[in-house]
Order: C-alpha cells, then sequence, then structure tokens
C-alpha cells in the first residue's frame, strides 16, 4: 500500500507530499525533510512502545527500526510491513490510538 496526500500550495497548485530524505538518529528518532521543504524530527519510540500488535512491536529491535527505506517518498520497513502517513509525518505526530485494542 503507497500512502501519498495530495495537498494544496497556495503558489504552486496542487503538488504530491513525499519525503526526500530520511536519517535515522538516535534512540527511534529519524529527521524527515519532505518535498515543500518542511524538515521534522520525529520520535517514533511512544508509538512502538504503545503497540500490542507483535508485528509493530518487533521493531523496538533498534537494529530492524533503523534499517528502513524511502520508497516512492515513504519511510517504508520491510516491503511495507510498517509504514505511516505522510500527512501524520508531515504534522510531526504519529497516531498512537490505534496501538491499544
Amino acid at each position: 500500500m503507497k500512502i501519498i496526500v495530495d495537498y494544496k500550495d497556495s503558489e504552486s497548485g496542487v503538488n504530491q507530499l513525499k519525503i526526500d530524505s530520511a536519517k535515522y538518529l538516535w534512540d527511534y528518532a529519524i529527521l524527515i525533510v519532505f518535498n515543500d521543504g518542511k524538515e521534522r524530527l520525529i520520535d517514533f519510540k511512544p508509538f512502538l512502545s504503545k503497540s500490542l500488535h507483535p508485528s509493530i512491536k518487533k521493531y523496538l529491535d533498534e537494529n530492524k527500526f533503523s534499517n528502513f527505506s524511502l520508497i516512492d517518498g515513504n519511510l517504508n520497513w520491510n516491503d511495507y510491513d510498517l509504514i505511516f502517513p505522510i500527512s501524520d509525518l508531515h504534522k510531526g505526530q504519529i497516531d498512537t490510538k490505534f496501538t491499544k485494542p
């Protein structure tokens, strides 16, 4: 599943929001640069820690978590095993309401 959000930019019309670069820094934090120039430092640890699902929990292994790639402007872990909406990353927040039953 590819998650890309269209957004309206007042100067250039409709653009496709995507991630241009992402760098793992430390302790589940990734610095993300978007194609609109915005930079976000996202802390994924609260999301991973609150999750009860084993397919998400396994990314508390820092080696697994830090082994992501950029595919078509999306952060991608293990062939879409873990992925986040670009709009959430762009806002700098990850919704944790779905991590617990």
